[in-house]
């Protein structure tokens, strides 16, 4: 008879581990526990950070190539294909981590990068292109992903605008008009889906500038002038676009993809576990165990812990959850679809140490699980 088959598939603990190094520790300790389990460790991301790594977990081919960084320097960036289609994560090209020293540029920084790794993805052959948005450095509405897919920008006098000589304000601000005649060849026959789990509009309150630039380094005299630019750029290439929930995810990039690439805006997480065929490996598993670095309400809006209850709930498997914290009641643990929930501060009430002994931690939550679970 053959042992408990058992899915890991969390997410990254932000700040300490990784998704794959999450899910490796807490096989360990299911394993040190219960030797006879069929563990298989398929680690997930919601659109963020870590995208293309939990696809090349599962085996896609990882392309690692130059592009530039959000502020124009000389960097890599990474991305999975798997036949004609490519993953590409704004994070691993253009986003916060990609900064020099870590020094925040709000009104430097852009998406021209990204543009660079979808061009080098279309010349490979890739038909479907996700486009992982999260921990972007800009609020660029785009604009550098698209220049770098040939887009011309062009001012009153129909000239093209030199987008390396100005900041995206500037820049913005001056387009008249925009030539797509240039763009890359590939783009129309291609699909372009933007995974990510916010719904914010390019614009207003809830917008790309109000909600997400302070974090990038924009004061209030930089937001009042980003978002009359981003109002300029939407009147230019469609302003119902701009009302799309997404629309104003990193920085406005799904705006820009939206209005000119035919995009199509769904869950990260949905995505993620769709071509991972995520229904199919659990299916028949006696558990499934999930987890993040925080479980709380934000958790609720599309993050994928609960993405992944939901697959496990529709497929008749029961799911656990391994996390850093939780700032849910039990009655709301039970609501989202897990059986259970693990967190590593009943083992280490203090922050700082958790984040350090993370793996050790989840090593005993894996013990835990296996013993109560398995």
């Amino acid at each position: 008879m053959s042992g408990p088959r058992v899915v890991l598939a969390p997410d990254k603990f932000k700040g300490s581990l990784t998704a794959p190094e999450v899910a490796a520790a807490l096989g360990v300790g299911i394993r040190r526990r219960a030797p006879g389990a069929d563990v298989r460790a398929v680690p997930v991301a919601d659109g963020g950070d870590g995208m293309v790594e939990a696809f090349a977990a599962a085996g896609w081919q990882r392309v690692e190539i130059d592009a530039p960084g959000p502020t124009g320097e000389p960097s890599r960036a990474v991305y999975a294909m798997r036949d004609e289609t490519a993953v590409v994560e704004l994070a691993a090209a253009v986003g916060l981590v990609k900064l020099p020293g870590g020094r925040l540029a709000p009104l430097r920084a852009d998406t021209f990068g990204l543009g660079v790794v979808v061009a080098h993805a279309l010349d490979a052959g890739a038909r479907e292109i996700v486009l992982g948005l999260g921990g972007s450095a800009s609020t660029d509405g785009g604009s550098g992903l698209l220049r770098a897919l040939g887009l011309r920008l062009l001012d009153e006098n129909n000239d093209e605008l030199d987008g390396t000589a100005m900041d995206v304000v500037t820049l913005l601000s001056r387009v008249a008009a925009v030539d797509r005649a240039g763009l890359h060849p590939a783009v129309a026959r291609a699909r372009f889906t933007l995974a990510c789990d916010v719904d914010n509009p390019l614009l207003g309150p809830a917008g790309a500038v109000a909600v997400y630039s302070p974090q990038k380094g924009a004061d209030r005299h930089m937001m009042v002038k980003l978002e009359a630019a981003l109002t300029h750029w939407a009147a230019i290439l469609g302003t119902g676009y701009a009302e799309i929930g997404g629309a104003g995810a990193a920085g406005g990039t799904g705006f820009g993809a939206l209005a000119v690439l035919g995009a199509e805006v769904r869950s990260g997480i949905d995505v993620l576990l769709e071509l991972l065929e995520f229904t199919a490996l659990v299916k028949g598993a006696t558990l499934v165990v999930t987890g993040e670095g925080s479980l709380d309400h934000q958790s609720m809006h599309g993050k994928a812990p609960v993405g992944v209850a939901a697959a496990a709930n529709a497929a008749r498997v029961p799911v656990v959850a391994a996390v850093g914290r939780t700032m849910l009641s039990p009655g709301e643990i039970r609501a989202a679809g897990f059986a259970a929930c693990y967190p590593l501060s009943e083992l280490e009430p203090d922050a700082a140490r958790s984040m350090l002994t993370a793996g050790k931690l989840l090593e005993r939550i894996g013990e835990r699980i296996a013993r109560e679970h398995l």
